[in-house]
């Protein structure tokens, strides 16, 4: 069993959604996988930021699918994507700075942030799109 288990309940209905959020919660468990087998700091910083650019990859999907279909929602949604960026920047340029390192509870926050945000926001988009993708 992996450190986060993808479940039915995080499906949205939007196949090319659902498919990134696997990948996120694929790269969340290599991550924590790698941290708990003591691997170097290059390669944990290398899955890092593999991570934190397909998220980044993944908000641009969604923002562009709930624009493209004039999801209602869509300014809260950039708001969360957002904050979340910030939070993850935030502890870059700690972790740069050598002020903290890549701990149980970064990926804690990770997972959380993840299984909240689709939840709540994203199972919210899910039946908009699915709808207006069949016309």
């Amino acid at each position: 069993m992996g450190f986060m288990e993808w479940s039915d309940k995080l499906v949205t209905g939007v196949k090319e959604c659902d498919e990134q959020h696997k990948k996120l919660v694929s790269l969340i468990n290599e991550l924590y996988d790698a941290m708990k087998q003591g691997k170097g700091k290059d390669v944990l910083d290398k899955m890092l930021d593999e991570l934190v650019k397909y998220a980044g990859y993944h908000f641009t999907t969604e923002e562009t699918l709930m624009t493209k279909y004039g999801y209602p929602d869509l300014a809260t949604h950039k708001k969360e994507h957002e904050a979340f960026k910030a939070k993850v920047k935030e502890f870059l340029d700690k972790k740069a700075k050598g002020e903290v390192t890549l701990t149980v509870e970064l990926m804690s926050f990770l997972k959380d942030w993840l299984v909240k945000h689709i939840m709540g926001t994203d199972k919210k988009y899910g039946p908009f799109l699915v709808e207006k993708m069949k016309r």
